[in-house]
């Protein structure tokens, strides 16, 4: 009997959904020293690998028992030889832009540990989409808002959501795209460096947001009266701006963001509300070359800084912070903490804050592998944003259903999403 692997669901799932991988036909020499192997190329070609060495006499290998013996990672680890792709070029980092085509993952069993030569024994190809059957994907040019928009399947209303990336720029849907087959309709935003749109962050106006916040509550297929707001990093600090000063806001999430406004000034009316100073005489370099970021901000708490600190006393609704407790890019847990006492000394209810051990920065849907460094959009230099691997993915699962159910309670009004313990 000819090894055969085994993939559960079978030829495609979605993204965010785990893969059950098992090899069956094991010869007993085989089972002893099997390694299995995974590759794909992102849009651009890039090449990612990961593989890990099993042995397991019974003939049968089942990655949700078999732990792996080395490798990529080592330990019980179902997911991990996708979790723990790494990019063969250094500081690559796997990003998907266009949503509406699958990622092909190459899968494949060898007979053989390293340094030994390996043998094929079997091999399959799997498709990770990023849109569910049903989902809906509408491009947004309307006025000056720059978007795509996600609307989940059935008729509708759903609850909406805008959603917006950090200081890299562009139009990034993976997240909105996901999230949209938990039944939201998600409105992923650009805001800089995308079509016609400012090229740089000082030239961004609050209004161009509350724009697209009308736009969300005027489509007729968005659950209203109100939307929630899901950002990470820069886009955390919009949208605790947003919440604050712009009305229809019920729930807000933030990902390893900031309580002041940061990078860059930010234009409302005829005002004008200034960042958070930094001083690039402070960013660390570690021994490898790399840029560590955290030290270069000062504490929003100073004098200097009252200008740039958000005013989250006058949100309306409810927050959700999510915390990389590793975070190098900047301090997380002390804005988190900042937040959490602004808005008590206001009389306002404490916010949900999570806060995960040995979690970076840039903290994605699950099975994405952790981007612990890579080349900041703005410097042009390669900047640490930490996180140890197997927390940090461990931590993206988690936090990708706490996410769902604190806006399926706080705009619809129910849970629905187990959560596992951290």
């Amino acid at each position: 009997m000819a090894a055969t692997l085994i993939l559960e669901p079978a030829g495609r799932s979605c993204w965010d959904e785990p893969v059950r991988i098992a090899v069956r036909g094991l010869a007993p020499q085989q089972a002893l020293r099997t390694s299995l192997r995974a590759s794909l190329r992102d849009e651009n070609g890039a090449l990612f690998r990961a593989h890990a060495r099993y042995g397991d006499a019974r003939g049968e290998l089942d990655l949700e028992r078999a732990p792996a013996l080395g490798g990529s990672f080592t330990g019980l680890e179902p997911m991990g030889l996708l979790r723990a792709l790494e990019p063969e070029k250094p500081l690559g980092q796997l990003v998907k832009r266009d949503v509406r085509t699958p990622v092909r993952v190459q899968l494949e069993v060898l007979d053989g540990h390293d340094p030994e030569p390996w043998r094929l024994l079997c091999q399959a190809r799997h498709e990770r989409d990023f849109l569910q059957p049903g989902v809906q994907r509408e491009l947004v040019r309307a006025g000056r808002v720059r978007a795509a928009l996600f609307l989940p399947p059935g008729k509708g209303p759903s609850p909406g959501i805008t959603d917006l990336f950090g200081s890299s720029g562009g139009l990034c849907e993976y997240r909105a795209s996901l999230l949209a087959g938990h039944g939201f309709a998600v409105l992923a935003l650009a805001y800089f460096r995308f079509e016609d749109l400012p090229e740089h962050l000082n030239d961004i106006h609050r209004e161009y947001f509350e724009e697209a916040v009308d736009f969300v509550l005027q489509h007729p297929k968005v659950k209203g009266p109100s939307i929630g707001l899901l950002g990470f990093s820069k886009g955390g600090d919009l949208c605790l701006s947003m919440a604050s000063f712009l009305k229809g806001i019920t729930a807000t999430v933030v990902i390893n963001a900031c309580v002041a406004n940061t990078i860059a000034p930010l234009h409302y009316r005829d005002m004008i509300i200034p960042k958070l100073v930094s001083d690039t005489g402070k960013i660390k370099i570690t021994k490898s070359g790399f840029f560590n970021m955290m030290d270069s901000w000062s504490n929003p708490l100073e004098e200097r800084n009252h200008q740039s600190l958000i005013p989250l006393e006058k949100v309306q609704g409810p927050f959700l912070i999510i915390v990389g407790m590793d975070d190098q890019g900047w301090k997380s847990e002390f804005y988190a903490q900042i937040a959490s006492e602004r808005l008590q000394a206001h009389g306002k209810e404490r916010p949900q804050i999570i806060c995960y051990p040995g979690t970076g920065h840039s903290i994605n849907p699950p099975y994405f592998p952790p981007s612990r460094i890579s080349v900041h959009a703005v410097l042009g230099e390669a900047v640490v944003y930490g996180g140890e691997p197997k927390a940090h993915s461990k931590a993206q699962v988690d936090a990708w259903k706490q996410i769902q159910t604190f806006f399926h309670k706080h705009l619809n009004g129910k849970k629905s999403v187990k959560h596992s313990k951290m």
